[in-house]
């Protein structure tokens, strides 16, 4: 598949990287020489070095046999221009733009082939906002994925000593829960992979991905770990777009704070918000931390674009007894540095953003992907197609699908005319058309596979 990306920044040279491992004709495009570079000596892509929206340049760049056009740049003009040349001109038929503004967004019905022809619209501070909302709704959790619309959540947690399974084999977690229904997807320790087994043995420290029914999860999290108390005040540093659109999310259920610099975002933020507190400073100021009784706030997320001061603020948040800090972080290298020290949880949002990104650019019938473990991970929500003779999964049990090594099955939902069905996935169920089928994959380069195995055929008899 050819696939040309606009914009070798963060999200750009990450997806890059990503799609090229999977033996994909990437060519990036940019205006920075230096950068492009860097990453076609790293990596096996074509680059082209000029204005992104050009259409010479996405000439240059093989657009005219491009299957997808990604547009990730920092401006949102040249997305959206880029898009309608690679539309008008030369027809082009996935357009794929990351659109930040609200100004725009707020306005749907703009992104239509009649007017501004973009197939799938990304905005990372939106799909950040609702990352870290779901992380607030199941305090304890590392990372919580939605599929099925929400009806199913893989959830991660770290098992710590008094957790009614840790010391436990997996086996046991059915016995005392005979009425939930879940999976344990996998389980690292000491940031290695282990595949689990009934007869795997839970450890303090193991950090375990598990697989249930929206209504299930806090039930299975209290066997890996106290659960925690439910937070009620939320202190955000930080209000540009990602606080601003989780202030709106959080300030009817939770007691917000926000912290911004800016006095003129100050002013702005009071006007949108209705139920939030606005304050002016700076998130690093101690005095300003003490007057607002940080040491009474259950979460505070830093969240501006600034690596250092998100990490500095959240060190002496913690420092001064805040109950749990979330801090984003657009730096990789950072990321791995920082979490599980002082810092709860480091977000990535090139990780979440990129997931969005190549539910779009796969073959099959994707409807997520969520990288884990910074990128080494993966889990996917696929649509199974076809029938016993043309399908190599629809029709099959479960423990018959030629799955890869490190991959397993967590769950099926079913429509049906009473409504939809979450199955969570046991060796005897059988795979029907039109099912959604969760992967969870512990090494993505088998994420080839995987696609393969849904495809339909004429037939594989």
């Amino acid at each position: 598949m050819k696939i040309i990306i606009l914009g070798a920044g963060q999200v750009g040279g990450s997806l890059a990287e990503s799609l090229a491992s999977e033996r994909n004709d990437i060519v990036l495009v940019d205006s920075d020489e230096k950068t492009l570079r860097e990453l076609r000596d790293r990596i096996d892509i074509g680059v082209v070095v000029g204005h992104a929206s050009h259409p010479d340049i996405l000439k240059e760049a093989g657009i005219e046999d491009a299957d997808i056009l990604v547009a990730v740049t920092n401006n949102d003009e040249t997305n959206m221009a880029a898009c309608q040349i690679a539309h008008s001109l030369f027809r082009v038929t996935t357009k794929i733009a990351r659109v930040r503004a609200s100004a725009y967004l707020q306005y749907p019905e703009l992104f239509s082939t009649e007017s501004i022809p973009i197939d799938v619209l990304i905005s990372p501070e939106q799909i950040v906002s609702e990352y870290i909302s779901r992380l607030i709704e199941h305090p304890g959790a590392l990372q919580v994925l939605d599929f099925a619309d929400g009806r199913v959540q893989l959830v991660a947690v770290r098992a710590v000593q008094g957790g009614p399974l840790v010391g436990h084999q997996l086996r046991y977690l059915r016995e005392h829960m005979p009425k939930v229904d879940t999976r344990v997807a996998a389980i690292y320790r000491r940031n290695s992979p282990i595949i689990p087994q009934g007869s795997t043995v839970i450890e303090a420290g193991d950090e375990v991905f598990f697989i249930a029914a929206r209504q299930d999860i806090r039930a299975v999290m209290s066997e890996l770990r106290r659960l925690e108390q439910g937070y009620k005040r939320i202190t955000i540093a930080g209000g540009g777009n990602i606080g601003l659109r989780l202030a709106h999310k959080l300030e009817n259920r939770y007691s917000v704070k926000i912290i911004e610099q800016d006095h003129d975002r100050c002013i702005f933020l009071s006007e949108e918000l209705s139920n939030s507190i606005v304050l002016h400073g700076s998130a690093s100021d101690q005095d300003l931390l003490l007057e607002e009784n940080i040491e009474d706030t259950d979460v505070f997320l830093a969240l501006t674009n600034d690596d250092e001061a998100n990490i500095m603020s959240s060190l002496l948040a913690k420092r001064l007894g805040t109950r749990k800090v979330m801090t984003l972080i657009n730096n990789r290298a950072y990321v791995d540095l920082v979490q599980g020290g002082e810092i709860d949880i480091a977000i990535s949002p090139q990780q979440n953003t990129i997931g969005s990104l190549l539910t779009h650019v796969r073959r099959g019938d994707m409807v997520n992907v969520h990288q884990l473990r910074r990128g080494a991970a993966e889990a996917i929500e696929v649509i199974a197609h076809g029938d016993k003779r043309t399908s190599k999964v629809v029709g099959r049990k479960i423990e018959d699908i030629d799955l890869p090594e490190g991959a397993s099955i967590g769950a099926i939902v079913r429509e049906s005319e009473g409504g939809s069905q979450v199955l969570i996935a046991h060796d005897n169920i059988i795979v029907e058309t039109d099912d959604h089928v969760i992967v969870f994959l512990v090494d993505r380069r088998h994420t080839r596979h995987v696609e393969q195995l849904f495809q339909v055929g004429f037939s594989f008899f």
